[in-house]
Parts: C-alpha cells; structure tokens; sequence
C-alpha cells in the first residue's frame, strides 16, 4: 500500500474546514451551557469520514468524468487515480469503506444525542444519508452535481447551516434561529474556499465540460462573487453579535477578516493557477481562526 498516495488523496489540509461547522455549532451551544462533550466527539469523527470521503469521490470522480487529465491543463495538486498511482477499484473501495464507517459514526452520534429513535433521530438519519449521498455524487457517479455547478449550493448547506445548525442541535435538542447567522457566515467562507478552487481550475474544467460557476460567469464575476462571499459572512457575523447581546469579545472574530481581505485580493490579482493554489488553505485556516475566534468571544 502506498500510503504517500493515500494521505495525499485524503488531503489533509481540507479537514480544518469540515470541522470549523461542527466547531462553530459545539462552541453556539457552550454559549446556552450544553456543549455535550460524547457528541462533539463523534460529530468531530462523522464530519472528518465524511470530508475524506468527499476528496476520495472527487479524486474517483474527476479521474472518470476527465476534470484532472493533464492535456486539460489543471494545475492543482496531482490526482491519485489520474496519476496511476491508486486504481480506480482501490478508490471505489476505500469509498464504501469511508462511507460506511461514517454511516456507523453517525449513527453512534444519535444514539448519544437522542438516546431513543424518535421523529428527531429519523430527520438525522436522513440528513446523514444525503449528507454522505452529497459527498459522493459532487463529482462521482452519473451526473454529478459538481460538473453542473450546484457545488457552491451543496457547501453553503452542508458546511454552513446543516453543520453548524445540525452540530448546536445535536447538543441543545433545541433551534435557535440566530443559529442561522453564525451558520451562514461559515457556510459562505467554505463556499469562499470552493470558489478559490474553481477560480484557479477554470481552464481545465471547461475543457472538462464541468460547469463550476466561474466557469459559467466567468472570472471577473467570480471574483466579485468570491468578494460578496467573505463580505456577506462577516456581515452576518456582526449582525449575530448585536441581536444576540453578545459580549464585547466576541468582535475578536474581525482578527480573521485581514487574511480573508488578503485572500479576495490574491482572486483578483493572481492568474496563474499555482500561484493561486496555496490560497486555498489560506482561506480554510481564515475560516478556522474566525470560528475559534468568534466561538471564543461569545463564551467570555
């Protein structure tokens, strides 16, 4: 087994973003004085198979549908299954591993939170179920959503408001429509993320045929878009701290708001796609600071 190959196609440095909802939903419930710690385990468990299951579809995924074929001219980092250096049966294994340890997880999950099968337990078997169906069809399977341009959708919701939201329930068992702001701040800087990654990809995808929305509206309406994203999710932040009466502190969440500054400028200035391609863990780790930052000042 190379594991070398396996760690890349984990990629690793996406999972600060999949844990910065889970995060953000674990720290809105300390605020109430119910942040569970059994479930913030688990929700850490379920969340990280489930963003290592999305980057094992969509290395599968775009090897298949022909997104990471070199004559297309993408300049992110390699593809395992492109690269030859994992099979396609291998991957489409190591999946149906991934995706069923994260079925077993999230099902520990409930039982934690709910402690019986209830109306509330089924809604979270579902949104488990398509949670796990989103990460495979991104670019997997028959028409994957990805290649249509409903990316930027599927992340404002699973990463924004079903992380964010789904984590502050499963330890409160109450929703809180506030909840929503925090939710979408960290829905839209994960979005933001998806754009940089598309932005820096738009060559090969259009010759891929994969309609991301840069691809659709262009680059400089991209970048725009990448601009509306970050501004949007501090305005939301903000818009939190003063409905919510939270302390003083919780402004420390603007600490965050120079990196993502300096990421929308790279969008704009940078055109080659290498040197755009570390912004991509610049914006993730801006969105892990802010949600530390801002989770941390509401508790204060």
């Amino acid at each position: 087994m190379n594991i070398k190959a396996w760690l890349s196609a984990f990629r690793l440095r996406t999972l600060p973003l999949a844990l910065a909802g889970i995060a953000m939903g674990a720290f809105l419930a300390a605020r109430k004085g119910e942040l569970y710690l059994p479930v913030l385990v688990l929700s850490i468990i379920t969340a990280t198979l489930l963003q290592i299951l999305s980057n094992l579809a969509n290395d599968y995924g775009d090897s298949v549908n022909g997104a990471d074929f070199s004559e297309n001219g993408r300049k992110g980092p390699a593809r395992m299954v492109q690269s030859g250096q994992i099979s396609l049966q291998s991957m489409k294994n190591a999946m149906i591993i991934c995706g069923v340890l994260a079925f077993i997880s999230g099902i520990g999950l409930l039982i934690v939170s709910f402690a019986s099968i209830n109306l509330q337990f089924l809604i979270f078997i579902v949104l488990g179920l398509l949670s796990i169906y989103a990460a495979i069809k991104y670019t997997a399977g028959s028409n994957p959503y990805g290649y249509a341009g409903l990316g930027d959708i599927a992340v404002l919701l699973f990463f924004g408001f079903i992380g964010v939201g789904g984590s502050y329930f499963l330890h409160t068992t109450t929703f809180d429509l506030l909840v929503l702001l925090p939710a979408y701040a960290v829905g839209a800087f994960a979005t933001a993320v998806l754009n940089v990654n598309n932005v820096r990809d738009i060559e090969s995808d259009t010759k891929a045929g994969k309609m991301s929305i840069p691809v659709r509206i262009g680059r400089k309406a991209a970048c725009y878009y990448h601009l509306f994203l970050v501004l949007s999710g501090l305005v939301a932040a903000a818009i939190y701290v003063i409905i919510s009466k939270a302390p003083i502190t919780s402004w420390v969440f603007l600490v965050a708001s120079p990196v993502m500054l300096l990421n929308v400028k790279a969008v704009f200035q940078k055109t080659d796609s290498q040197a755009l391609d570390p912004h991509l863990k610049q914006m993730a780790l801006a969105t892990l600071l802010f949600v530390v930052c801002l989770g941390v000042g509401i508790n204060l």
